[in-house]
């Protein structure tokens, strides 16, 4: 019987690093140690160079050159492992590379971008307001019972769609990171202390930046300092690097680290479980799913993955049924989330609009089981996540769309309206028809970031939301 898509089981394979030059010696006990891939990892135009040479054409690295220049918010950052997954199966060549979906997300180059609208009017830095909503610093508290917890402000990795672009990473031509202010043990301490304070918060995702970053005893004692908080009942440990750097998470001493701090959790009757970030089938190779296992193993009660819904990337019925088929059968990790990309400045040419994300949503029904079967999310400022399919109402002409939330943020405890107002969220420009976008350039009087142009448009959505 013919169906939309075809589910064909495909063992996973490492591709062969040494079909990069600069990686022919390279021994296999070399790539497999967490120290060298973060000691080779590629962090300048100068070395992605000197790691491809003429591979790849001068265009290429001039692309690349124009956009850390004029566009990118997050400065290059790519381990060997994941390098090693661009163009997996070939010697890399400029054609393919620019094809490629995770080098579309990770090496993100200028003529990837929206030529007209690279920035949406309503971007801004901290999309969804998390410092807004720091009860101290680091700790976000947006919904009623659940925390973030922003450790550090660095990852072994950097995308280019990062959502807290903001705050982690090196500082760009584009944007002047903001810095946390407390030495780290105080920021922990204080983040500590008003959890012990604060009864109704069961649930900490412990992020940042990619907890992989932070020394494995420092990490240790801030989740067991978490597990003594009787109210604390659900703990999630946010890591790319799981995809990213696997071979960090199969050290001796995290592997023993883990399983102590998973046999105290069992015993206080505590969830710890570790969520990563793959967008791209591509990304899930044998070392990946060994070391999703290996958290397994030690005795976390799951590994989830939390992906992004980018254009070009993962935004297809196959492209997304292939990754989660991956996961969930090959590696042992389990399909949970694909949020919609932020509004963050850059990454027009990434985002979906609302209703081609119901439309993936509705695609990829029927085929995993329904405990596999990740929801599409699209993370609403000032509302959080919800279901592409809940808003409240649609101008699919001028491509927004509004929202309505059950709780109050902690900026909203004096907000009488804040369980009845409509929030309101923009798809792509350039997705909307002649009219919408026409629209859009009478309010903001030109196609182009600019923060009094976004505030006068989202006055014009309010108005349009009240009609």
């Amino acid at each position: 019987m013919d169906q939309p898509y075809a589910y064909r089981r495909r063992e996973l394979v490492e591709p062969d690093w040494r079909r990069i030059p600069a990686w022919r010696d390279v021994t296999a006990a070399e790539w497999a140690d967490a120290q060298w891939q973060r000691a080779h990892c590629v962090k300048s135009l100068r070395q992605l160079r000197e790691l491809y040479g003429d591979l790849l054409g001068e265009s290429f690295y001039a692309d690349l050159e124009r956009d850390q220049a004029e566009r990118a918010t997050m400065s290059i950052l790519v381990p060997p492992q994941m390098l090693n997954t661009m163009v997996p199966d070939a010697v890399p060549t400029t054609e393919a590379m620019l094809a490629d979906p995770i080098r579309r997300y990770m090496l993100p180059v200028f003529s990837d971008r929206d030529p007209l609208w690279p920035s949406h009017p309503w971007a801004s830095r901290d999309s969804l307001h998390e410092a807004e909503m720091w009860a101290v610093e680091g700790l976000t508290h947006r919904y009623p019972t659940k925390v973030l917890a922003e450790v550090l402000p660095t990852c072994p990795q950097y995308c280019g769609h990062c959502t807290r672009m903001d705050l982690v990473g090196n500082s760009t031509p584009q944007v002047d990171k903001h810095k946390f202010t407390l030495k780290p043990v105080d920021r922990l301490d204080a983040m500590i202390d008003y959890l012990r304070r604060t009864p109704g918060v069961r649930d900490v995702v412990v992020s940042g930046g990619d907890v992989a970053n932070l020394p494995w005893p420092r990490l240790e004692a801030f989740v067991a300092r978490l597990l003594d908080i009787e109210t604390v009942r659900d703990i999630r440990l946010a890591t790319k690097a799981l995809m990213g750097l696997p071979q960090h998470w199969l050290q001796p001493d995290v592997r023993a680290g883990m399983e102590r701090l998973a046999t105290a959790a069992r015993a206080r009757g505590v969830s710890l479980a570790i969520h990563t970030h793959v967008n791209s089938v591509q990304s899930v190779t044998p070392l990946v799913a060994q070391a999703a296992r290996a958290m397994l193993e030690a005795g976390v009660r799951d590994v989830r993955n939390q992906g992004v819904l980018l254009r070009r990337v993962n935004a297809t019925q196959a492209d997304l049924l292939d990754l989660c088929f991956a996961l969930q059968d090959e590696a042992s990790i389990l399909p949970y989330y694909f949020y919609m990309c932020d509004l963050i400045p850059g990454s027009e040419h990434w985002r979906l609009a609302v209703h081609e994300a119901q439309a993936l949503q509705h695609a990829i029904m029927g085929y995993l089981p329904g405990f596999a079967t990740p929801r599409i999310v699209c993370d609403v400022p000032y509302v959080g996540k919800r279901w592409v399919h809940q808003l409240e109402g649609y101008d699919r002409v001028r491509g927004i769309s509004w929202w309505t939330k059950n709780y109050r943020t902690s900026v909203e405890r004096d907000d009488r309206d804040a369980l009845t107002r409509r929030y309101e969220y923009a798809d792509p420009i350039s997705t909307l028809p002649a009219e919408g976008q026409a629209w859009w350039i009478e309010q903001t009087g030109r196609p182009s970031y600019d923060a009094g142009a976004a505030a006068a448009s989202r006055e014009a959505a309010a108005a349009l939301a009240g009609r």
